[in-house]
């Protein structure tokens, strides 16, 4: 029989050594693992076979427009911030093909396109990345419309988070309340102890289906030393995280900031080049383009990932209702953190720093929030005169 005696909840430790077990019950139990690697000089999240693909030994240095790969004296396997890129791309793929068409004399015959999912263990999720994941679950399955290739590939992930023991510059998870340390939502939480002469894993059981990959490693309970270890690593990654933002009233502070000038300012720095959309774990515009072959016999309908910073995602007829930097800029950030509050009943921004990091020219969304607030246009009140 199958022992699976281990409780969710519980705290575990599972050594180095064991690791690769856990990696190899993932595999035997169909799941492809997508994990942090090294790829071009940076830790990217891709398809992995076992534990030498992870960058042991690596670190990175995050700050506006600055990402640095360098090598430590370290063997952890987790020293990094996030990687270049979420695991957003493995759930709400970049290019989905919605329908194929072939032609029959004169007419069209759809061809049936069901998506077939893969089983997939993300590895090294971050606890913001594992908020990220659930807003983009708000975003295409809670709704009247769920979306199908999203809700088929979601049911079919198992999520590995790694606590963070350390912070970049660019982070401020602890001022979005979705970081370091997860506590809900995973199948497994790990946090690494890597120091001189030990190395291990505290690890915390989130579901039963953790339970019966578990049940074939025999993980030793964890001691209130092993926990303790845990919790001071997680604390020293929360005291040094720098950034900050100040998440009180910010809808309402946006709202009503629309015609502030300051926008001009942020708008002729603007590149509307799209990056912060891009790397950023929860933005979901899209767009859907009709190809066809030279031919004429063949079509394709799909969807690909679009940006509110393009010109031609807010064209209509007669032209694009935001022709300006400014203007695209602006209804990025209002709606990330104002209008996205009313349409998924959270922030959409959890704080990771990836849009920090990859603009060009260093453009700090908790910068621009600070800005924002300090020449807030507040609404007049009855005690106030006003000037007519």
């Amino acid at each position: 029989m199958t022992d699976t005696t281990n409780k969710i909840g519980e705290k575990l430790v599972l050594t180095r050594d064991q690791l690769p077990q856990l990696f190899k019950a993932l595999q035997k139990s169909g799941y492809t693992l997508i994990g942090p690697t090294i790829r071009d000089h940076a830790i990217v999240n891709q398809e992995i076979d076992n534990c030498v693909d992870l960058p042991e030994g690596y670190s990175d240095q995050q700050d506006a427009a600055a990402y640095r790969l360098s090598k430590t004296d370290k063997t952890a396997l987790f020293d990094y911030n996030v990687a270049t890129q979420s695991f957003k791309r493995f759930l709400f793929i970049p290019r989905h093909t919605i329908l194929r068409a072939k032609r029959k004399k004169k007419t069209f015959e759809v061809a049936d396109n069901k998506y077939s999912p893969s089983k997939m263990a993300f590895i090294g999720v971050r606890p913001c990345e594992l908020h990220a994941i659930y807003i983009q679950d708000r975003v295409f399955t809670a709704g009247e419309f769920i979306d199908e290739q999203y809700q088929k590939q979601r049911d079919q992930i198992f999520l590995v988070v790694v606590n963070c023991t350390k912070a970049s510059k660019s982070c401020f998870c602890t001022s979005m309340e979705t970081g370091p340390q997860a506590t809900t939502g995973f199948d497994l939480a790990l946090t690494e102890i890597a120091q001189p002469g030990k190395h291990f894993f505290v690890l915390e059981i989130g579901s039963e289906q953790a339970r019966t990959i578990l049940s074939g490693i025999k993980c030793k309970p964890a001691s209130q030393s092993d926990i303790d270890a845990a919790d001071a690593a997680v604390a020293s990654a929360a005291a040094q995280i720098e950034r900050t933002l100040d998440t009180t009233g910010i809808k309402e502070l946006f709202l009503r900031n629309i015609d502030n000038v300051y926008w001009d300012k942020v708008g002729g720095r603007c590149m509307s080049c799209a990056n912060c959309t891009l790397v950023c774990p929860t933005c979901f515009c899209s767009t859907v383009e009709d190809v066809t072959d030279l031919s004429g016999d063949n079509a394709e309908r799909a969807r690909r990932w679009d940006s509110c910073f393009t010109m031609d995602f807010s064209y209509i007829h007669g032209g694009s209702v935001r022709p300006s930097s400014k203007a695209r800029y602006r209804q990025w950030i209002t709606h990330k953190l104002a209008a996205w509050q009313d349409q998924f009943g959270s922030s959409g921004c959890v704080g990771c720093g990836r849009c920090i990091t990859w603009c060009p020219v260093g453009i700090d969304i908790t910068e621009e929030a600070r800005t924002i607030r300090e020449r807030d246009i507040k609404p007049a009140t009855v005690t106030e005169k006003t000037e007519v």
